[in-house]
């Protein structure tokens, strides 16, 4: 039995020389970030697909059970929105390739104006992929929270290819007006939508966003703890992202959502000792 649990990123200036050792080389620093969670989201490469040689670095600082679900490029789901684009993705799956098991899933993330309308072309997509990855897919179209038939819809999409659906659960975000500057710029660019918490597949992801203030954020992943401790219960094996506006703290706040399962499920496994961060000397 085991919970993943981890970050947006592998490096944040907040934790550098706090809760990371610093300076540390590129080469390291996706290592020393695992001493803390066994998971994290693959967001760099939706900006762009990343040198074969890149990725196996990333692979080299991680263990195989280690959990690294890399988002497809943009140029695929939202410029080209899953049409004619054979050849990226060609390029795309030849580069992730060195992580081997460590891409727990490929990530679909879909623009907001990807609407029911647009299902038939997830369904093509889906079905033309290759079978040896896992899949998930992150919607933002209110319709997909809001109207029954879509929701119905998508979920028989997703349950022909045994794809996930990923839930980005900003209720907490928006359930009072912000109060940091990062907060006020999430406010503007992150999306508002209901929360889900429906399992598809064995290994479901979910993405929750808190606030900058750590109480606020515990206290808003309560549903959570339960939803992935029922998860466990059924043999599922789950994997949990923290958001906070400035991440600041999300790394020892994706350690203490751990804690807080394994509290009701003390057969969990436990998460390993972080890295030291050695302390700064005159000399």
């Amino acid at each position: 039995m085991r919970l993943h649990v981890g970050c947006a990123m592998w490096t944040h200036g907040p934790w550098q020389g706090r809760l990371l050792p610093h300076p540390l080389p590129p080469a390291e620093r996706l290592r020393a970030y695992a001493t803390w969670c066994n998971a994290v989201e693959g967001n760099t490469t939706f900006y762009a697909t990343p040198a074969r040689s890149t990725v196996e670095t990333w692979a080299a600082q991680t263990e195989p059970g280690f959990r690294l679900p890399v988002k497809l490029p943009r140029t695929i789901t939202h410029e080209r929105r899953l049409a004619a684009a054979d050849e990226p993705l060609r390029e795309f799956l030849y580069a992730i390739e060195p992580l081997g098991p460590r891409a727990d899933a490929l990530w679909i993330q879909l623009p907001g104006s990807f609407g029911p309308n647009d299902l038939g072309a997830l369904a093509v997509f889906l079905h033309r992929l290759p079978r040896d990855y896992r899949y998930a897919v992150e919607v933002r179209h209110q319709a997909f929270f809001e109207d029954a038939r879509a929701v119905r819809s998508l979920e028989g999409v997703l349950g022909r290819a045994g794809a996930e659906w990923v839930p980005f659960d900003t209720v907490t975000l928006f359930e009072s007006p912000p109060t940091t500057d990062a907060e006020r710029d999430a406010w503007v660019k992150k999306p508002r939508m209901p929360r889900r918490s429906a399992a598809l597949t064995e290994r479901p992801i979910v993405r929750y966003l808190g606030r900058d203030d750590v109480d606020r954020t515990v206290e808003g992943w309560a549903h959570w703890v339960g939803v992935v401790t029922d998860w466990l219960r059924e043999g599922r094996s789950p994997t949990f992202f923290i958001h906070t506006p400035d991440n600041a703290d999300a790394l020892t706040l994706a350690r203490r959502f751990h804690d807080e399962v394994r509290a009701r499920l003390p057969q969990l496994e436990p998460l390993p000792d972080p890295e030291p961060v050695e302390p700064l000397t005159l000399f």
